[in-house]
């Protein structure tokens, strides 16, 4: 059974000036992530601004991923519709287009109860056919899924993982003693990552790695080799710049960022804009006082 683990960037989408999808843009961007040693890569999701990309635009970002792997590493698309027909019908054009396997989002904005959520991530599942990472963010979409949920879940083959982004790191501990090893749990939160991974977490499905990717993957290696002394410097040395991921302008705050330590760019997809004034002021702060005291990464 497929069991994903270690570092997944869930990466930003790139635009263009007159707002097309900026492949080579991606593609630069998704090299450098391979480069630093990361586990896989997650396209089209809340980070990559999936509520303002249309079907195929999803499937080009998913292939433009795919080939830059080169099957090196597990290509996992997001599946974040708001009805359920239309999910299984991203599913099914993902898996034909060569998806490792899925994230799976509610049907948001609806905010569905533990029976339509059970149904809803079934029938997902199965009309793609392929491994699935459940994404369980009661904070930012208002549909729980507890770990006793989780557990009944379990019979469901295709589910191998969860995203545990409820903000509440106790949850690691309490899916690891309900589940067992039945699935891969990730932290979905930056700023709760060490904590997580301190805790048993498999993986980090992360945001700020799209601009620090080598500091992100060291501090995972670095806890899985229980040297924590050593995670704990660069993880307080980062937090600053991980707080910027919990935040209803994640993706304008990380694309700054992006912009500025990658030289990238941070042009958004409408009707988000780019950071300005005081919020741009203040994300560019964070991180100059980053970059001057950048610490020198320890070897694994």
């Amino acid at each position: 059974m497929t069991k994903w683990s270690g570092v997944l960037p869930a990466v930003t989408t790139k635009f263009t000036e007159d707002d097309k999808l900026d492949i080579a843009e991606m593609e630069r961007c998704f090299k450098l992530q391979l480069d630093a040693g990361v586990h896989g890569l997650i396209v089209c999701g809340s980070l990559g601004e999936a509520s303002t990309l249309e079907p195929d635009e999803k499937i080009e970002i998913l292939k433009t991923a795919i080939r830059v792997a080169d099957g090196k590493v597990p290509v996992l698309l997001t599946v974040a519709q708001g009805s359920t027909k239309a999910a299984s019908k991203l599913a099914e054009a993902g898996a034909k287009a060569g998806a490792e396997g899925f994230m799976v989002l509610p049907g948001v904005p609806y905010k569905s109860d533990q029976r339509e959520t059970a149904l809803h991530y079934r029938t997902v599942a199965r009309a793609g056919g392929l491994p699935v990472m459940i994404y369980n963010n009661p904070v930012g979409y208002g549909v729980d899924i507890p770990p006793t949920m989780l557990a009944e879940l379990g019979d469901e083959p295709l589910f191998t993982a969860i995203k545990e982004s409820s903000d509440d790191v106790r949850r690691i501990s309490e899916i690891k003693s309900l589940c067992g090893d039945r699935f891969a749990v990730l932290t979905g939160v930056d700023n709760l990552a060490l904590e997580s991974l301190a805790l048993g977490a498999d993986g980090w499905v992360a945001g700020l790695v799209v601009a620090y990717p080598r500091e992100t993957v060291v501090i995972y290696e670095l806890a899985k080799a229980g040297r924590m002394e050593e995670a704990i410097a660069i993880y307080r040395w980062f937090r600053p710049l991980l707080d910027l991921d919990v935040s209803n302008r994640l993706v304008q705050n990380i694309k700054l960022v992006e912009a500025l330590v990658i030289g990238s760019n941070d042009r958004c997809r409408a009707p988000r804009l780019p950071l300005a004034g005081a919020e741009r002021a203040r994300v560019e702060a964070i991180v100059k006082a980053a970059e001057a005291k950048r610490p020198a990464l320890p070897k694994l």
